[in-house]
């Protein structure tokens, strides 16, 4: 079979992107990324196209023959559609794709109105109010909002803006803060209530039925009672944090957060993997607070790896199991290709 792998590195990006944040490279992949996967699928016997993104993308998808495409391009700009770019070509095209469709991946991306349609469905989510300029807080704080808040790009993933600094106490730092980000990021920013609690983040892999692969909570090292998993922690994460998988709460607890996991990862057509985070309270209360409908894939450092290698996993297995579960959707149109075992 030809494997066709789409993704951005942060190198091609850093040339093709004027960058204002410091963080704006955050979620685009690194060589190891993309050999690693890439490896997977040659020592399964299969061919290899490296596709890449952006226009590089276009053209080679143009030129190549592939029998399916492994995607994990987050696309280019700071358009909250940006990861949908490359889905949306392959489906233009006709051509078979691991991951979400571009209306999930859109919609994964938009911060407000994936919480919008979480919290429809039953699953609790933090409180939040949206800011296009610092003038509308105290129009926020006439219809409710409270401190402390936790402040954010409204359109990003991979922790970018998420800072030790982004727990907000009031108004004026929250004018302050909105400033900084608006100015930044280029896009709305989302003030949420903040949540005491365990940082969790859980793994889903597969469709009929989806799967959890591990419930993992992040621990520092240094006791800290108002944790967050930040950049700062996730770019020094071997020496603050360790990771527990499978989490030690109550199986009440753990019943609760996969109940939520599951829930939303279905509302928001989720496809073939994903991972959403959680706070949890002190009485066993999940919160939603985003989920990333195209996780890292690092082998080393990327959040899914590191909880499916604590459950028992292979990097192997955990690559197979996703482009399986994207290929089973095809199996009934493309019968007699060998598929990864």
């Amino acid at each position: 079979m030809i494997v066709g792998l789409s993704f951005d590195l942060k190198e091609a990006m850093a040339q093709a992107q004027i960058q204002k944040a410091d963080d704006a490279l955050e979620e685009y992949d690194s060589p190891a990324t993309v050999d690693a996967i890439a490896g997977v699928f040659r020592t399964q016997g299969h061919q290899v196209n490296m596709m890449g993104g952006g226009r590089r993308f276009l053209n080679n998808i143009l030129r190549d023959k592939v029998d399916i495409v492994f995607n994990i391009s987050e696309g280019s700009g700071n358009f909250r559609s940006r990861e949908a770019q490359v889905p949306s070509v392959l489906e233009m095209l006709n051509v078979p794709y691991c991951g979400s469709d571009p209306q999930s991946l859109a919609i994964c991306l938009d911060k407000p109105l994936t919480k919008q349609l979480v919290s429809h469905a039953g699953v609790i989510t933090p409180g939040w109010h949206i800011f296009s300029k610092t003038s509308e807080v105290n129009q926020a704080l006439l219809t409710g909002l409270r401190f402390p808040v936790f402040v954010k790009p409204a359109w990003e993933g991979s922790s970018k803006g998420i800072r030790l600094t982004s727990k907000i106490e009031s108004p004026s730092d929250l004018k302050k803060a909105l400033g900084t980000l608006l100015e930044a990021y280029g896009q709305p920013v989302m003030a949420e209530e903040y949540i005491a609690g365990a940082e969790v983040t859980v793994g889903v892999v597969g469709n009929t039925p989806p799967r959890i692969v591990g419930i993992m909570q992040v621990i520092p090292k240094t006791a800290n009672a108002d944790f967050v998993y930040s950049l700062e922690v996730k770019r020094d994460w071997e020496r603050l944090v360790e990771y527990q998988c499978p989490a030690r709460f109550k199986a009440e607890t753990m019943a609760r957060i996969a109940e939520a996991t599951l829930t939303a990862y279905r509302v928001l057509g989720c496809r073939d993997f994903g991972r959403l985070d959680f706070r949890v309270t002190d009485k066993g209360i999940p919160y939603f607070i985003e989920v990333n409908p195209l996780p890292g894939l690092n082998p080393h450092s990327g959040d899914l790896p590191i909880m499916s290698r604590l459950a028992g996993w292979s990097y192997e297995r955990l690559v197979s199991e996703i482009f399986e579960a994207g290929w089973s959707r095809y199996d009934t149109r493309n019968q007699g290709i060998t598929r990864i075992q």
